[in-house]
């Protein structure tokens, strides 16, 4: 696929100003016999399919050259392009929650998200996420599409997010995650003691009755994780985990497959499970945890402007370090007994 390319200056006019948007791009392969819409919210997912389905129907985006319709069904290879008007993201409101910045430039943020904090603003949070806190940090923000959020993590995942402060970057930073140019790492304290690490490789899609979960489907889309063994106790394991693709709760999903399920994962959980002989410590730090354990430590990309490597690690949340500090303890006393 070639990477969506942008040719919209920043404008100069206020936050509140809307922006104007120039992108194209080419339909990869993979994405054959899919719908237009579809296909766009795949390759531009910084957008709604709402609103790329609105520019389609008005023209504003285009199918080798033809206007198209939104159902209208992609073969791979055909030219896109987008001009459209980019609406300023003021209104939502700019709130004033604090935020670990771990790497500024004029062109991009990095944040490190705390757990129990919503990305986007959406019907069951009107306020108090991410996106808020976005726009209060840097109210330039607004000029770009979703506070200039390319990516997310779920509201009780922790860690390392990339965040655009141009639309140039923005553009720029969507085409290197749809190439799967941004490395992301991740910490799993995962159920059960693993002797290695090895590879997933099950494709994943929309459970097929509760439409709020995602699971292992054989006509699901091509998914793929790693992990390894970064360090094991008497009942868990603390895996380094990354991502060859990146599906909705695709961590979460494979490890629940392969019968190590996160701890504290209230969706694909499997309950709580206690080393023989837990001390009472322990019991209570496990049975006090209840979301998943699932940190995105570090983040790599080449900058969107030089091309130098950044490269950002965010500190593990103060919850799952004590968890893990309760396992090593566990397991250097049971050593001292054996």
């Amino acid at each position: 696929m070639s990477a969506p390319e942008s040719t919209s200056p920043q404008s100069d006019s206020s936050p509140d100003s809307p922006t104007s948007e120039s992108i194209a791009l080419e339909i990869p392969a993979q994405l054959a016999g899919r719908r237009f819409d579809q296909a766009l919210a795949e390759l531009l997912p910084q957008y709604s399919r709402s609103r790329l389905s609105t520019w389609i129907r008005a023209g504003q985006a285009t199918l080798a050259g033809k206007p198209a319709r939104p159902r209208d069904l992609v073969s791979g290879g055909e030219a896109v392009r987008l001009e459209a008007e980019v609406e300023p993201e003021l209104r939502f409101a700019a709130q004033d929650i604090p935020l670990d910045v771990l790497h500024r430039d004029r062109d991009v943020l990095v944040v490190n998200k705390p757990p129990g904090l919503v990305v986007h603003p959406g019907a069951g949070n009107p306020g108090g996420t991410l996106q808020n806190a976005l726009l209060s940090l840097d109210p330039e923000l607004a000029r770009v599409p979703r506070a200039g959020i390319v990516h997310r993590l779920d509201k009780d995942t922790s860690g390392a997010l990339v965040i655009a402060r141009t639309l140039a970057a923005h553009t720029k930073l969507v085409a290197m995650l749809a190439e799967r140019d941004v490395h992301r790492r991740y910490v799993a304290l995962v159920q059960g003691a693993l002797i290695a690490g090895g590879s997933v490789r099950a494709a994943i899609g929309r459970h097929a009755r509760d439409r709020l979960k995602m699971a292992v489907r054989e006509d699901g889309r091509e998914s793929v994780t790693h992990y390894r063994v970064r360090e094991r106790f008497r009942a868990h394991t603390l895996l380094q985990v990354e991502l060859e693709t990146g599906r909705t709760h695709q961590i979460r999903v494979h490890l629940a497959h392969i019968r190590h399920g996160i701890v504290g994962d209230p969706m694909y959980g499997s309950g709580l499970k206690l080393p023989k002989g837990a001390g009472a410590a322990l019991v209570e730090g496990l049975r006090a945890f209840r979301r998943q354990a699932l940190h995105a430590e570090l983040l790599q990309f080449a900058h969107p402007r030089s091309g130098r490597e950044i490269s950002v690690e965010a500190p593990m949340p103060p919850d799952y370090a004590a968890l893990v500090e309760l396992l090593r303890a566990d397991a250097a006393d049971a050593s001292r007994r054996a």
